[in-house]
């Protein structure tokens, strides 16, 4: 009973990520509002769920400081790029190019770590660029699904360094204190950009933005860890490849947006060689672990 509410809440979560990206649709902003609201309605109900659950917020010290304030530029770039990805082009060319990100982190955590290169994972990484180019129908940036592929890479690529900030991190920081600096953080660098952008706020984008700050980002985050308690982390870790399926499917039901043959073929390679990736990732861990 406790690994299919596990279960449901993993995919609930991931279901959440994945509508995320359908308020860039929803919210006609600078990506740089987009994000500041999100960043910020989500620090506060991060703020809000970790003291209600006894988590100590402690403060990062000597150079875990300089770390805090990388992850949360990083978290900028990342929601920036992946909001205008999906602005220039559709949710669907946004979420399969930015869903490539465990490619990159293939190739950068041995870096970082000083750990060997999964030999597998380069073959998969080549099937990925291959789902890339099937998305892509012209190599030239006036065309919009190119630009989307672009912002949508750069999302992945940020991420992907992120996530291996926050491996280094995790060792000595509960995950929702480190995703509660890092959204505070990224709130504080934002305001500037903020004075600098000419927008209008109504009833209707604060709830939008509201939204996505408490329920698509610091519950379904929380919602997250909750399920990993009784799910494996390559259980959770295949779940979460689910995210644009589950991003496409709604953005076809709420935005009507029904992506070309040429996205889906594309998402099935770039898809088929994440979920290959990850299997492989969590199956080295796992050897390790034994």
């Amino acid at each position: 009973m406790n690994f299919k509410k596990s279960l449901l809440e993993i995919h609930a979560a991931v279901l959440l990520f994945g509508l995320a990206g359908l308020f860039a649709k929803w919210l006609l902003f600078s990506p740089f509002v987009i994000v500041f609201g999100r960043v910020v309605f989500a620090s506060l109900s991060l703020g809000i769920i970790i003291h209600f659950s006894g988590i100590p917020l402690s403060c990062p010290k000597g150079q875990d400081r300089i770390l805090f304030i990388l992850i949360g530029i990083l978290l900028t770039a990342h929601w920036t790029f992946f909001f205008k990805s999906i602005q220039v082009s559709s949710v669907a060319v946004g979420l399969l190019a930015y869903s490539t990100f465990p490619v990159f982190t293939t190739f950068l955590e041995p870096l970082f770590f000083k750990e060997r290169l999964i030999k597998g994972n380069i073959l998969l990484a080549f099937l990925c660029l291959i789902g890339v180019f099937f998305i892509i129908p012209t190599f030239s940036f006036s065309d919009k699904t190119f630009q989307g592929v672009f912002w949508g890479l750069l999302a992945g690529l940020s991420f992907a360094i992120l996530t291996i900030f926050n491996r280094s991190l995790s060792q000595r920081y509960s995950s929702l204190v480190i995703s509660f600096y890092q959204n505070a953080l990224a709130a504080i660098l934002l305001i500037p950009f903020i004075f600098t952008i000419s927008f209008r706020l109504n009833i209707r984008s604060l709830v939008l933005l509201a939204f996505l700050g408490i329920i698509c980002t610091a519950f379904s985050h929380t919602l997250f860890i909750k399920g990993m308690k009784h799910v494996r982390a390559q259980t959770a870790s295949i779940i979460s490849a689910l995210e644009p399926v589950y991003g496409i499917l709604l953005a076809l039901f709420l935005l009507k947006e029904i992506p070309s043959y040429r996205t889906i073929l594309g998402g099935i390679v770039i898809l088929g060689a994440v979920l290959g990736a990850t299997c492989l990732s969590t199956r080295k861990i796992h050897k390790n672990v034994i």
